[in-house]
């Protein structure tokens, strides 16, 4: 439904942009999801697909002229809700917004616009010898805005840092259309209070990203050797990873996968049935000591029960991780999935699948779960038939999230909070925090405008 203050915000988009206003019905239709599987009820009163920083101030004038509120969207990769959008609502979309403004590989960064993919992004900087290290799993299909936008993880996250370690400066737009430069150039720089990191995981509610100033790495030298390791149960597998860290080898990505989730992999790929109730760990390990390494894991793992395979050949190591890679898409085709995100200390790892085992077992549900093993980020899965979450998973959800809170975790890793998790939000930050944060968001959006109902809801 459409209000009389969202006809007159449709209106004068029109006539201030003109085609990239889009109010087909698909399209609208699409932009109520992102890849959770959840939608947001109603459907927004048009798209605009920006494809310059102007156009994305015309937006923010014409939405706070007319208090409309905007949904910022990149490639809906997201698995919160953060960036659905329903009745009332504009979505701005940055996915036209790909240009590389500039490369210093004196100075190992770049400076991007927002809707460039991740992927796309490190092929173009491998011509010059550099990358971007965060690395999601959808990093074929993730945007660099996005991934700013929900302060993104993934698989590397454990050597080289999450989105956060990899950003020196944004550029962007509030919700009135100023254009604010936050950051900096430099290595270092600690001038005022640091924005940039406050902007970072804000998930839309400060503010539209439209630019970024990107901290890279020059391209690893020496090999890639990738260790598979196959246990009888999932917590000695956990165990095995956590023991890892304890050695002091750091591996670029340790990747575990337990039962459940290895079947629905193997069923996908028309791979061979893992044993009944093994887990694997696949870590790889790079740099010119990447041999020597992967012979210390190697040994680790037998010592914690592991059948162990290594390999330096990169094709192997690119197929063991396709295995990884493949998760959400396994997770889809056994039916409805909430796809959940907690963090917990590595040494807690053991600790967090028992927990895991034991809800499973209290609400007669299987939660296939894979974990980022080598930062203590876990993905736990919950599946359901039908497109609403039934009380009962919501339950079993709940109980997880408190459990990892009280093993000193975290409800969010990498996904965000989006509308999934804010009724959750206040229970981890207390309530004085919970409050001071939603006035910070209040100062750079004064009028709610920004994403609303989304990280804050009211009724948390």
């Amino acid at each position: 439904m459409t209000t009389a203050s969202g006809t007159a915000a449709l209106d004068l988009l029109v006539d201030a942009l003109g085609g990239l206003v889009d109010t087909d019905g698909a399209v609208l239709e699409q932009a109520r999801a992102d890849s959770s599987g959840h939608a947001a009820p109603g459907r927004p009163i048009a798209v605009v697909h920006a494809e310059t920083v102007e156009h994305v101030q015309t937006v923010m004038r014409i939405a706070t002229r007319t208090r409309t509120p905007v949904v910022v969207r990149g490639a809906g990769t997201g698995l919160a809700g953060a960036a659905n959008a329903g009745d009332g609502e504009i979505v701005l979309s940055t996915r036209r917004m790909t240009a590389i403004r500039e490369v210093r590989a004196d100075d190992l960064l770049a400076v991007v616009e927002p809707g460039i993919l991740n992927a796309d992004l490190n092929d173009a900087l491998a011509e010059h010898g550099l990358w971007w290290a965060p690395d999601p799993a959808s990093r074929a299909t993730s945007t660099v805005g996005g991934n700013i936008a929900t302060g993104a993880g993934g698989l590397l996250c454990a050597k080289y840092g999450v989105v956060r370690d990899a950003v020196l400066g944004v550029d962007l737009v509030l919700a009135d259309g100023r254009l604010l430069h936050l950051g900096h150039r430099s290595v270092k720089g600690v001038t005022g209070l640091d924005l940039t990191s406050l902007v970072i995981g804000s998930e839309g509610t400060l503010g539209v990203v439209v630019g970024a100033t990107l901290k890279l790495r020059r391209l690893v030298a020496g090999t890639t050797c990738t260790i598979a390791a196959v246990f009888p149960d999932v917590r000695r597998a956990a165990a095995a990873s956590a023991a890892v860290t304890a050695s002091g080898v750091q591996p670029a990505i340790m990747e575990l996968m337990d039962a459940a989730s290895l079947a629905a992999v193997a069923a996908l790929l028309d791979l061979p049935s893992p044993g009944e109730g093994s887990a694997q760990l696949t870590i790889q390990t790079d740099g010119p000591a990447a041999a020597a390494e992967a012979a210390v894991i190697a040994d680790v793992l037998a010592a914690h029960d592991g059948a162990v395979q290594v390999s330096s050949d990169r094709e192997e190591g690119e197929r063991l991780l396709a295995i990884r890679r493949s998760m959400h898409a396994a997770m889809a085709s056994l039916g409805t999935t909430l796809i959940e995100d907690v963090s917990v200390p590595r040494s807690a790892m053991p600790a967090m699948f028992d927990e895991i085992a034991r809800i499973e077992q209290a609400y007669g549900i299987t939660i296939p779960t894979v974990a980022h093993a080598g930062d203590g980020n876990l993905h736990p899965n919950f599946i359901f038939e039908g497109s609403d979450t039934p009380p009962h998973i919501w339950a079993a959800a709940d109980e997880l999230f408190r459990a990892a809170i009280a093993l000193g975790g975290t409800l969010t890793g990498e996904h965000g909070i989006g509308t999934l998790k804010s009724r959750w939000l206040a229970d981890e930050l207390g309530d004085d925090q919970w409050q001071l944060q939603r006035q910070i968001a209040r100062v750079f959006d004064p009028l709610g405008i920004l994403n609303p109902g989304k990280v804050f809801a009211a009724d948390a």
